[in-house]
């Protein structure tokens, strides 16, 4: 199943833990043995992958398969050739480095509104890049940006390998057929 996850929307099936239970797959898709592929952000929008096949599963979320994983990312400021160059050469962060990535500014991209919208400041532009990388680590982006001076305000994934996201609207999915994202 291709799934466009919404913003604050949980990349899993229930929410046990929360006081106050937050939405989740489940409310969008009633399909019974379906485990997700790597996950989003609660903050986070886009491509999800759920299969029934466990081997399909571990080798998307694997690291050791060097899947490309798509992202377009608003972020707080006009994005600078050296924040660019330090994000394609690879960025230290708290948990080591991060291997480079794929990189480039791109104009504001015809996507969906975020209900509700990242809010607007006046004094602060924003700029938008697309982004390409083989990790998935815990908010890796989001930290990524924010080393080179750059925070997320919006970050969306169109792509894992060859597999995009194309017209699905937020909270849409659909069935393929695949053997191997890439």
């Amino acid at each position: 199943i291709l799934f466009n996850k919404p913003f604050r929307v949980l990349s899993q099936f229930t929410d046990r833990f929360a006081k106050t239970p937050r939405p989740t797959i489940s409310d969008f898709i009633d399909h019974r043995g379906y485990r997700v592929a790597g996950r989003l952000d609660y903050d986070s929008e886009g491509l999800l992958i759920l299969t029934k096949d466990g081997l399909l599963q571990q080798r998307i979320t694997n690291p050791k398969n060097k899947y490309w994983k798509t992202y377009l990312v608003q972020v707080e400021g006009i994005i600078s050739l050296d924040a660019l160059l330090n994000l394609r050469a690879g960025v230290a962060l708290k948990d080591g480095y991060t291997r480079p990535a794929k990189v480039k500014i791109i104009p504001v991209p015809e996507i969906w509104k975020r209900i509700p919208p990242v809010r607007y400041r006046k004094s602060v532009p924003d700029s938008w890049i697309r982004i390409s990388i083989q990790e998935g680590r815990n908010r890796q982006i989001r930290r990524m940006t924010a080393a080179v001076g750059f925070p997320t305000l919006r970050l969306i994934r169109t792509k894992i390998g060859k597999i995009e996201l194309n017209s699905l609207n937020p909270g849409e999915f659909c069935f393929i057929s695949i053997s191997q994202p890439a």
